[in-house]
């Protein structure tokens, strides 16, 4: 089995440069009527593992199997051994992204090394990238691609991080160069052998990869070709600093690229890994075609007719369909859940002289990682050996709560969860930042605090640092700007479809206690929200409002464009800090009452 990645796309030179051209060419006429011969090919996938090297716990614990019985799943050493239950010698292990990013302490804690070092053991090939892995921005995903230690916190307790053993692609992942630079490089990445004439063409088109866009793995005599893509909305759905000299292009354009790319060297049998995928309809087998068609089902039927399957992520959703391509032919679209629950096999067969995947023979099962199995015993002292060297952050007591505090949310939008962290960013942002209300993307709101005491012992009622990190994992600042009475009204208008920001669905901030206000469900976008109240005095169009949230939202996350134009910017304590704080001054804490926006028809 031989692997090499792409450092630049640029017609069939990229890969003569790289030694992987592949001699292929129609059969001669008399070969035309010979029986085909065909090899299998097995492939093992993941999305979407977040870090959860420990079994999930609560719902994210939990997946329906194909029987309709709600079992327990997930966990490294489970999902060890199922995929080696399932592995053959015809066996190609790959995933979808958002293996890292948003994951619980024992990873994030050292920079998600643990995590990718644990699906390195198991076999992982080949991975697209997820949204998740610029949390820490590109200069980060390239340190985890490559090794090194951490730049501002060294090494972890293992020693200096070798690098991932599996391929992290993204095709759709462009650098923001100049086009005379783009050349360059492009030029010498290739030696000199890519035709100068083409090359610009490409570029023009096209662009430089910021990482490899595609992977080659060979099994049994054949060449399959691997397409990765990230969702393009990625801009709005993490950090901008870290990710500003990039660009992310259209899916399907990227990946018809990639696929000409793939079919001019030869390489016929090609499987997109996308980090994007649809919603199913609620408690259907995981192998039931239950998806809903949305932006996954854009791609899957709208990529090139030679890419034989879609295997996506993203939505944390479990389905097995089959789709029309563009010139009328039936590809597989799945997905395997989240968190390391379910395993995606798909079995099919190479044509050996056409190189191509005979599509009428591939047969897909998504496998539910129970833990009925045995825990492989390897990964089990693996994930034990990082919980060690977590564990004295991880148990240590912040505060007390008098019943559990969830992130469901309420007809408003509001969760008890939600209101608790920005009443906690708010008091963070007081006195440097001056800050008069706070406000909570409910996405960054992860799990909830559950009264009932945890197996580290800790007692009920006790919160830890590792239960208020599993909260708020994304380490991101606490930061106050000055926005006008209008400007803030217009960003809880962008809560909602409908507007020039373009918001893909419905996503109410949670605010403040001492910040009230009212939103219409039928008024339309512009005119939702009114009664907009600072400590019961109401705001009016022309004050100006110190206004406390995440770095996320003040770069503009989730659609929130209007932050942007805010001006005066602090910048505080890390939102996990701010949140051990508020526990360590009002303890013991009972859940708040979601009440602070009404609802009019």
């Amino acid at each position: 089995m031989m692997s090499r990645s792409f450092q630049r796309l640029a017609l069939a030179g990229v890969l003569a440069s790289a030694g992987l051209v592949i001699a292929t060419g129609p059969a001669e006429a008399g070969d035309t009527n010979k029986p085909a011969r065909t090899v299998p090919v097995r492939l093992l996938s993941l999305n979407d593992f977040h870090g959860n090297l420990e079994p999930p716990t609560g719902s994210s614990g939990r997946m329906v199997d194909e029987n309709g019985a709600t079992v327990e799943a997930g966990g490294a050493a489970y999902v060890a051994t199922h995929l080696k239950q399932l592995s053959d010698k015809n066996t190609l292990k790959v995933a979808q992204g958002d293996l890292i990013g948003a994951t619980p302490l024992i990873s994030a804690a050292f920079h998600d090394e643990p995590s990718v070092e644990f699906l390195g053991k198991v076999g992982i090939t080949t991975s697209a990238v997820g949204n998740h892995e610029f949390d820490e921005g590109y200069a980060e995903l390239k340190r985890i691609m490559k090794g090194g230690c951490h730049p501002v916190d060294g090494c972890s307790p293992a020693g200096e991080w070798k690098g991932a053993k599996y391929d992290y692609i993204g095709a759709n992942v462009l650098l923001k160069r100049k086009s005379t630079t783009a050349e360059k490089e492009a030029l010498a990445a290739l030696g000199g052998q890519a035709n100068p004439n083409s090359l610009r063409a490409l570029l023009k088109d096209y662009g430089i990869p910021a990482l490899p866009p595609v992977s080659i793995r060979w099994m049994n005599g054949v060449p399959v070709g691997f397409i990765g893509l990230v969702t393009q909305v990625t801009p709005s759905i993490v950090g901008t600093e870290g990710i500003k000299d990039l660009e992310f292009i259209d899916e399907v354009k990227a990946a018809n690229v990639a696929s000409r790319l793939l079919k001019l060297v030869g390489v016929k049998a090609q499987v997109v890994l996308v980090h994007e995928g649809d919603q199913v309809t609620p408690n259907q087998s995981p192998d039931a075609c239950s998806a809903v068609p949305g932006a996954g089902n854009r791609i899957a039927t709208q990529v090139d007719a030679e890419i034989d399957m879609i295997l996506s992520g993203h939505s944390h959703q479990a389905y097995l369909c089959t789709v029309t391509d563009p010139k009328g032919g039936q590809r597989l679209y799945s997905q395997g859940g989240s968190f390391g629950r379910v395993i995606t096999q798909i079995d099919f067969q190479v044509d050996t002289r056409t190189r191509d995947v005979v599509r009428s023979s591939v047969v897909a099962d998504n496998h539910v990682v129970t833990r009925t199995v045995t825990p492989d015993p390897e990964i089990s002292a693996f994930v034990q050996s990082w919980k060690d060297r977590v564990s004295s952050v991880a148990n240590k007591p912040i505060g007390n709560i008098t019943a559990d505090i969830t992130n469901t949310a309420v007809a408003s939008g509001e969760s008890p969860l939600g209101n608790l962290i920005a009443d906690g960013q708010l008091a963070s942002a007081k006195s440097g930042g001056n800050a008069q209300i706070a406000l909570m993307n409910p996405g960054g709101v992860r799990t909830s605090l559950t009264y009932a005491g945890s197996p580290a012992g800790e007692g009920d009622g006790v919160v830890t640092y590792g239960e208020a990190f599993a909260v708020q994992p994304f380490n991101n600042l606490v930061q106050v700007v000055t926005l006008t009475g209008a400007q803030l009204k217009t960003i809880l208008e962008e809560q909602f479809v409908g507007g020039p920001n373009k918001q893909a669905f419905t996503k109410i901030l949670q605010p403040s206690s001492n910040f009230t206000y009212t939103y219409s469900t039928s008024a339309p976008w512009g005119s939702k929200i009114s009664d907009m109240k600072i400590d019961g005095v109401p705001v009016t169009d022309t004050q100006s409002i110190r206004v406390a949230a995440n770095n996320f939202l003040v770069g503009g996350g989730d659609a929130f464009d209007t932050f942007k134009q805010s001006t005066d910017l602090w910048s505080g304590p890390l939102d996990i800090d701010a949140f051990a704080a508020y526990f360590g001054a009002n303890s013991p804490i009972a859940p708040p009452t979601p009440n602070h926006i009404t609802v009019v028809p």
